[in-house]
């Protein structure tokens, strides 16, 4: 019985800290909103402006139509709290989102294009030019719209990753290294071999191996974060890692 209850504790811990997601928060919170639903709110919608400005784009606007249809559907997203209606056991967060950003496009665009152009809340804050020049570099994509999103939902998720175990490693000598070796969380590196790093950075060959290592594990521990924030349960993590995956590689 002690072997069984020993294995039951870090599930039920699991299922706690999971439980307090940006997705669990916000669809806890409903229509009457806290401050934690907020913040979790927020840091979605900066997170996903791009690739909804990408599919937008896609779709035939131009950068300037675009950018309003962005910001005039985070505003009602935010102000009608759309959010409210959403079934976490139904889906992913980045599902519901881009369907409403569909459900927007169809149904309500058209009660905007009288509205004075810059009369839109600017409720998310984004440098725009900077979001064209990233849709222009990307210009060569032949993808549908949905796949132009999930492609930006993919790599900005990486992106965030990459900040977090840079901003882990930002002080002193760990920042060297991990400047060194970040080039080897996805594979080997082409170039530098360990014992060439390793006499860059005044390390042994074993050292450079160990640090790459580490760096890996907490990569993976930081991704698992990343994509726990908007999925319904801890169960759906690995499958949404494997599409995660196959996006970046597709």
């Amino acid at each position: 019985m002690r072997t069984m209850d020993a294995r039951a504790r870090p599930a039920t811990h699991h299922a706690e800290a999971f439980a307090s997601t940006h997705w669990s928060v916000i669809i806890e919170a409903g229509a009457e909103g806290t401050p934690e639903a907020d913040l979790a709110l927020e840091r979605l919608c900066q997170t996903y402006w791009y690739p909804l400005y990408a599919y937008v784009r896609r779709q035939g606007q131009s950068p300037h139509d675009a950018q309003d249809l962005t910001q005039a559907f985070f505003a009602r997203f935010l102000q009608r709290k759309y959010f409210s209606h959403a079934d976490q056991s139904r889906g992913k967060f980045r599902s519901f989102l881009l369907a409403s950003m569909h459900h927007f496009l169809v149904n309500e665009w058209t009660k905007e294009r009288a509205a004075k152009r810059g009369g839109f809340e600017r409720v998310i804050s984004l440098d725009e030019r900077q979001a064209e020049e990233r849709y222009e570099a990307e210009s060569l994509d032949n993808g549908t719209p949905d796949r132009l999103f999930e492609k930006r939902w993919a790599a900005g998720l990486l992106e965030r990753v990459l900040a977090r175990l840079r901003e882990e490693n930002a002080n002193g000598d760990r920042a060297l290294v991990f400047e060194a070796l970040k080039d080897f969380l996805w594979g080997e590196k082409n170039g530098s071999t360990y014992q060439e790093l390793g006499l860059e950075l005044a390390m042994s060959e074993g050292a450079v191996k160990v640090a790459v290592y580490r760096l890996r594990q907490r990569y993976r521990d930081l991704l698992r974060e990343e994509v726990a924030q908007t999925v319904a349960s801890p169960e759906e993590v690995d499958e949404e890692l494997r599409y995660l995956i196959s996006v970046i590689r597709g």
